[in-house]
C-alpha cells in the first residue's frame, strides 16, 4: 500500500457506538492540557527559578502533543520523551533547593502516565516494551547526575508508566480478542447462510433432474422408435431422430454426472416419482389429522411438473412452519391459476392466524433453516415472485406466483 492509499489514523475509541465515549479522549486530553499548560509555566519559574520563556517552551512542549495522542500516540510520546528529558538537563543549570523534585516535575509525571495510557491503547505489545525501556533507561541516566541536595524520581516514573503501559495493552488486547471474536461469529454466520442456500440449490437440482430425466427419456424413446412408428421415412429423416435420440442420451449422462456431483453423501436417491398439484391435497390432509385446523381450496389446472414441485414444496414448508411455530393456528391454503397481461400464472396462498395459546418454544428444535430460503429459490428458479411477512393479527403469510408460459420458464 502507498502512502497516499495509507487509511488516515482514527481518534482513540473512535469505533464506539455511544457518541461520548468517542468524546472521552478528547475531553480527557484538553482537561489535562489546560490544566497542566499553565501549572508547569507557574511551577518551573516560581518554584524551580527558570526563565519564564524557558518555561512557557518546556511546558507547551510537555502537554500540547497531549491533543495528538489521542490520533497519533506514538508521535505524541517522542515530543514529550524529548521534551521531559530536556527539562530535566535544563533543571541542572539552576540551584534547586531540597524540597523540590528532579528530574520529572509532579505536573510531568502527571502527562506522562496520561500518554502511556493513550500508549497502551493503541499500539503494539513490542512498541510499549521498547517505550518502557526507553523511560527506565532515561531515569537510570538522569539518576546518575542527581543534583546534591535533591531526591531523585526516576524511579516513580518508571513504574507508574509501566504499570499503565501493561494495564492499558491489556484492555487494548482484551477489546481486539473481543473485537475478532465478533467479527469471526459474523463471518460464521454468514458462511452458514451460504451453505444453507448452496444445499438448498443442490437439493433443487436433485429434485428437477427426476423431472427433466423423464422428459428426455420420453425424447430417446420416441426419437428411437419413429422409423418403426412411422411408415416410408426418408433416409435422411431418419439420420435426424437417430441424432436426436443420441443428442438425449448424451444429455442425460451430462445430467447424471451432475447429479453426482451435487449429492452428498448423505442424500440417495428417491425411487418415488416428484410430487405435483395433486399431492397437495393428500399433504393438506396428512395435516389436519395431525390436529392442525387446515382449509384447502384445490386446482385443477394442468401445469408444467417443475411448477408442480415447486407449488407442492411451498406449501409443505409453510405447513411444517406453521406447525412448528403457531400449532393449532388456523389456515387457508389455495392453489389457483389467473391469467395477466404477461401470461398464465400459479398462485400458491398458505395464510394462518394466531395460535390459540402461544407456544412456550418450538415444537420441532434443530430445523434445518431451509424453509424459506427453499421457497425463495424455487421461484426465483421458475422465473415468479415470493412475498412473505407477519399479518397485523399475528399470523404469517406465504404468497408465491409462479409463471405457467414456456416463455418465462425457460
Amino acid at each position: 500500500m502507498t502512502p497516499a492509499q495509507e487509511k488516515p489514523p482514527r481518534a482513540l475509541f473512535a469505533g464506539a457506538s455511544r457518541r461520548w465515549v468517542r468524546l472521552l479522549p478528547w475531553g480527557v486530553a484538553f482537561v489535562l492540557c489546560v490544566a497542566l499548560l499553565p501549572t508547569t509555566i507557574q511551577v518551573l519559574t516560581a518554584d524551580y527559578g527558570l526563565n519564564a520563556g524557558v518555561a512557557s517552551a518546556l511546558a507547551v512542549a510537555q502537554a500540547a502533543p497531549l491533543l495528538l495522542a489521542v490520533v497519533r500516540p506514538l508521535q505524541a510520546w517522542y515530543v514529550v520523551f524529548v521534551a521531559d528529558v530536556a527539562g530535566a538537563l535544563v533543571l541542572l543549570t539552576v540551584d534547586l533547593e531540597e524540597r523540590l523534585l528532579w528530574p520529572f516535575p509532579p505536573m510531568e509525571i502527571v502527562g506522562y502516565v496520561g500518554l502511556c495510557l493513550a500508549l497502551g491503547l493503541r499500539e503494539r505489545r513490542r512498541t510499549l516494551v521498547l517505550v518502557w525501556l526507553a523511560t527506565a533507561g532515561a531515569g537510570i541516566g538522569l539518576g546518575s547526575v542527581v543534583p546534591d541536595g535533591t531526591s531523585s524520581n526516576s524511579t516513580v516514573l518508571t513504574m507508574l508508566s509501566g504499570i499503565t503501559l501493561l494495564l492499558s495493552g491489556a484492555l487494548r488486547e482484551r477489546y481486539e480478542a473481543q473485537r475478532r471474536l465478533a467479527e469471526q461469529e459474523t463471518i460464521s454466520e454468514a458462511e452458514r447462510d451460504r451453505r444453507t442456500l448452496l444445499e438448498e440449490r443442490a437439493r433443487i437440482a436433485r429434485e428437477l433432474h427426476d423431472v427433466v430425466a423423464h422428459h428426455m427419456s420420453v425424447i430417446t424413446v420416441q426419437a428411437d422408435t419413429a422409423a418403426y412408428r412411422l411408415d416410408r421415412l426418408p433416409p435422411h429423416v431418419q439420420e435426424e431422430f437417430t441424432s436426436i435420440a443420441a443428442t438425449a442420451r448424451e444429455s442425460l449422462g451430462e445430467m447424471r454426472r451432475l447429479l453426482g456431483v451435487l449429492r452428498n453423501e448423505e442424500a440417495h436417491g428417491e425411487l418415488a416419482p416428484q410430487p405435483g398439484l395433486t399431492r397437495i391435497g393428500q399433504l393438506v390432509e396428512a395435516t389436519v389429522r395431525a390436529g392442525m385446523p387446515v382449509e384447502f381450496t384445490p386446482c385443477d389446472a394442468d401445469v408444467p411438473e417443475a411448477v408442480g414441485l415447486s407449488a407442492y414444496r411451498i406449501v409443505q414448508e409453510a405447513l411444517a412452519n406453521v406447525v412448528r411455530h403457531a400449532p393449532g393456528a388456523p389456515t387457508q391454503v389455495s392453489v389457483s391459476e389467473s391469467v395477466a397481461q404477461d401470461g398464465a400464472r400459479l398462485t400458491v396462498l398458505v395464510v394462518n392466524g394466531p395460535p390459540p395459546e402461544p407456544p412456550a418454544a418450538p415444537i420441532e428444535e434443530g430445523g434445518t433453516g431451509h424453509g424459506l430460503v427453499g421457497m425463495r429459490e424455487r421461484v426465483r428458479l421458475a422465473g415468479g415472485t415470493l412475498d412473505t411477512g407477519p399479518l397485523p393479527d399475528g399470523g404469517f403469510r406465504v404468497a408465491a406466483q409462479i409463471p405457467l408460459t414456456e416463455k418465462d420458464l425457460t
